[in-house]
């Protein structure tokens, strides 16, 4: 499966903003989608995950109360709603489909998108 993911930009602190990722080739719905960050000079962490069917989601810690992932499988989208934007929340932002939202928490990964720039000016 490709995944092209979009919607990054320069927000400022307490701002939205929404990322969505658009996937291509074998079936969406057969994957568990998520969405990791890494911001400069550290390592790739995890954000948000949803299961195939979008009824079970999980999120990390940091996006908690925050960022709401969501997904529409007759589109083949996968979205991250992001609110009260920090300057931390600064980073690459990909998506990545795996095999259940826990999984992809501990970083395993069948498919990764490309990634999109998000900046949060204090």
């Amino acid at each position: 499966v490709q995944l092209q993911a979009f919607g990054g930009g320069l927000v400022q602190a307490g701002g939205s903003l929404r990322l969505s990722c658009r996937a291509s080739g074998r079936t969406f719905s057969s994957y568990s989608m998520g969405w990791f960050r890494q911001a400069p000079g550290k390592e790739r962490e995890f954000v948000a995950s949803i299961s195939r069917s979008g009824v079970s989601t999980f999120y990390a810690d940091a996006g908690k109360g925050r960022f709401t992932i969501s997904r529409d499988n007759a589109k083949n989208m996968v979205d991250l709603q992001m609110n009260s934007l920090k300057p931390e929340d600064t980073a690459i932002y990909y998506c990545a489909a795996g095999g259940n939202i826990y999984t992809l928490r501990s970083g395993t990964v069948d498919y990764w998108g490309q990634g999109t720039q998000v900046t949060v000016s204090s």
